[in-house]
């Protein structure tokens, strides 16, 4: 009779401690599958309403940017700057596809490309470009060398300016600011490139 009122409450116990160690396990699995659910939510969010994540297709931004590297992008409340690594879609170049350049003046400013010297001016000042692939080759008469950018558009060119379809160019020219899709601020493959993309175009 003892020896049954002495086990019976330990096997009660025991069995009391497995369901506990059960419970346990459900309460964090509930937890993390919550914290989960609102790390892609918050994901969702940011990538709907604020950027968007983008590949780069071609070697017209090198070296700052590299063929298939993805870049997230700033949308909304983004305004275009001088200096700044935008991906635009102009629907007349290229069937829209999205393309990625530096804005190198906007509205109101004035663009002139000297081949001879390698040097861009805007306003007549020389920008400061330390991120040019290579001096630049002289591209034919009907490519832009003056360029008076409109109200409400930009100029942009690609970093690497030999192997860069850009607003020198008949086919894209100056470029509407409501085609910009944003402005880039990562790189966030490959690994080994990632990190903020830069905005420079200074005066020299």
């Amino acid at each position: 009779m003892f020896e049954e009122e002495h086990l019976e409450p330990q096997e009660s116990g025991e069995e009391e401690s497995r369901l506990s160690d059960r419970d346990a396990l459900k309460v964090d699995l509930y937890f993390w599958l919550q914290a989960l659910v609102m790390a892609l939510v918050g994901l969702i969010l940011v990538f709907t309403f604020i950027g968007r994540i983008i590949g780069v297709d071609g070697s017209s931004m090198m070296p700052t940017l590299h063929d298939h590297d993805m870049l997230f992008l700033q949308s909304i409340g983004y305004t275009p700057e001088s200096g700044d690594v935008v991906v635009l879609s102009k629907k007349s170049f290229r069937e829209g596809q999205p393309i990625v350049k530096r804005v190198i003046a906007v509205g109101g400013q004035t663009v002139d490309i000297d081949y001879e010297s390698n040097t861009v001016y805007v306003d007549g000042v020389v920008l400061d470009e330390p991120y040019i692939l290579e001096p630049m080759r002289e591209l034919p008469s009907n490519f832009a060398t003056h360029v008076v950018v409109p109200e409400g558009s930009i100029f942009v060119m690609g970093d690497n300016r030999n192997n860069s379809t850009d607003g020198r160019s008949p086919e894209l020219g100056v470029v509407d600011e409501r085609c910009v899709l944003g402005r880039a601020l990562f790189v966030l493959l490959p690994f080994q490139d990632i990190g903020p993309v830069e905005s420079i175009s200074r005066p020299a």
